[in-house]
């Protein structure tokens, strides 16, 4: 047996390189995003290539290693050179999101150092970093002392918490189930209906509030709905509303929408996970007026806040709430039992091993302070009112509403042909371009584009040449018709 502990001991060390062997490592770990980072504005948004990343399989997992260059290779040819480039500034598809070095810095530091953020007892210093981020985000919301929260891997993990936390504390017992009502539009983002599923409400009445011409959930058309529904037998006890929908940014009526769910004794959820970061400025705050009156609230750091994917966050106003649906108990955990005033994010969420996700947050924050985002926000609202501005000047196309925030839905009326059909050509024109990635949507039937400000690295020039590109398209695609 010792014999045999000894032969796999030395194979088994090979997972702890020393000094020199991980200079190696890093070192051209380094040299290689040096190179990404310092050709970032000139790298295209978006490649066509034809083997996508097939590559990838030619070096299938083995026994034996590569090394860090042929490594490297592999990740370059088939990952980040084919498809989206979500690190250009170029990237106004979508909902964009972020990257910005400082993130990466703490993910390496918290991999290297692999704390353990889920309870308390194991990390207290990890633990309370990320509920004093949380608080932070609370204050931007304007939440009270007592609410807590939860910084998830993303947008649909924090729906999810959000909605079993109504489902618990409006007492929705599984009988209840198919005369409960929950209220939404069809803008809502199709997490929440994910959510809404796996939380085992999908035999719910889900109610389809109408909108206002805006794209924003109609207050009095929602209550008229609870009413009738109260007077049929039937429990509303839950409404949804966005604060930045994803197809075009509209942002619901906030305020009227908190004061009508209380007044019915419901839950008002608020999924602010694209705009709700947006608050930072003056100019969104006006906006975003009344997410304070929502009882849980989702946004996600890895959009307004541009850090690396995988960083969401949800608060709930009363902790109790969130703690009740999302505590536990094992008997292998009862040294972790320890009494402490702050909660740990495993008795908050159904995560229990979690990643350390406070560090990616808290080290840009500290590095930059609050100055750089709060304008880098603000900057993404006012180049998504120039880019309306100045597309209703380019002839041909036709614009949609004001937006709310900073996602703009335009489309090219052909002068022969069809409409939609042309705009489907355009927005594959551009995206085989590549200078820069648009997406589209339909509203209402109709094939629509669009322009979504949010990547940090998107600036005046970016959006200039996005008119540009477009203006070349549509005439090129007009003369060929």
């Amino acid at each position: 047996m010792l014999d045999r502990i000894k032969q796999v001991e030395t194979v088994a060390r090979l997972l702890e390189p020393h000094a020199d062997e991980r200079e190696v490592l890093r070192s051209n770990v380094i040299r290689y995003t040096e190179q990404f980072l310092n050709s970032i504005y000139n790298i295209p948004a978006y490649i066509v290539t034809d083997d996508k990343g097939k590559g990838i399989y030619d070096s299938p997992i083995s026994e034996e290693p590569i090394d860090i260059h042929t490594a490297l290779q592999l990740i370059k040819h088939n990952v980040d050179r084919p498809g989206l480039n979500p690190a250009s500034g170029g990237h106004l598809a979508y909902i964009p999101g972020g990257g910005i070095y400082a993130s990466a810095l703490g993910d390496y530091l918290a991999d290297v150092m692999n704390r353990y953020a889920g309870v308390f007892y194991a990390s207290p210093g990890a633990v309370r970093m990320e509920n004093m981020l949380l608080e932070w985000i609370a204050e931007i919301v304007g939440y009270p002392k007592n609410s807590a929260g939860n910084l998830t891997s993303g947008g649909s993990i924090a729906n999810l918490i959000g909605i079993v936390a109504a489902r618990d504390a409006l007492g929705v017992k599984a009988k209840e189930i198919p005369s409960s009502v929950i209220y939404l539009t069809n803008q809502a983002h199709h997490s929440v209906d994910k959510a809404i599923r796996t939380a085992g409400l999908g035999e719910c009445i889900l109610r389809y509030v109408p909108m206002d011409n805006r794209y924003r959930m109609d207050a009095a058309a929602l209550e008229r709905m609870i009413v009738e529904d109260k007077k049929a037998g039937c429990r509303p006890f839950l409404v949804i509303a966005s604060a930045g929908t994803t197809d075009t940014g509209a942002v619901d009526p906030l305020t009227a929408i908190g004061d009508i769910a209380h007044a019915h004794e419901m839950w008002f959820h608020c999924d602010a996970a694209y705009g709700g970061f947006f608050a930072l400025c003056d100019e969104g705050k006006k906006i975003l007026k009344g997410m304070d009156t929502s009882d849980s609230i989702v946004m996600d750091p890895h959009k307004g806040l541009f850090l690396p994917y995988g960083t969401g966050a949800v608060l709930v106003k009363d902790k109790k709430n969130l703690y009740d649906s999302f505590r536990y108990q094992a008997n292998y955990l009862l040294d972790a039992r320890q009494s402490s005033d702050e909660h740990s994010p495993a008795d908050l969420s159904p995560e229990l091993t979690k990643h350390f996700r406070g560090l990616r947050l808290w080290l840009p924050l500290k590095i930059h302070g609050i100055k750089p985002f709060r304008a880098c926000v603000e900057e993404k609202l006012w180049l998504a009112r120039y880019f309306y501005e100045k597309i209703q000047n380019v002839n041909g196309f036709e614009i949609g509403c004001y937006p709310d925030l900073s996602v703009v839905t335009y489309r090219y009326i052909p002068k022969r042909g069809d409409a939609n059909e042309f705009n489907q050509r355009l927005i594959q024109e551009v995206q085989n371009d590549g200078r820069v990635f648009l997406s589209s949507t339909r509203l209402n039937g109709t094939f629509v584009l669009r322009l979504a400000v949010l990547a940090f690295r998107t600036h005046l020039q970016t959006i200039d040449l996005a008119l540009k590109i477009l203006k070349e398209k549509a005439k090129l695609l007009e003369e060929e018709a």
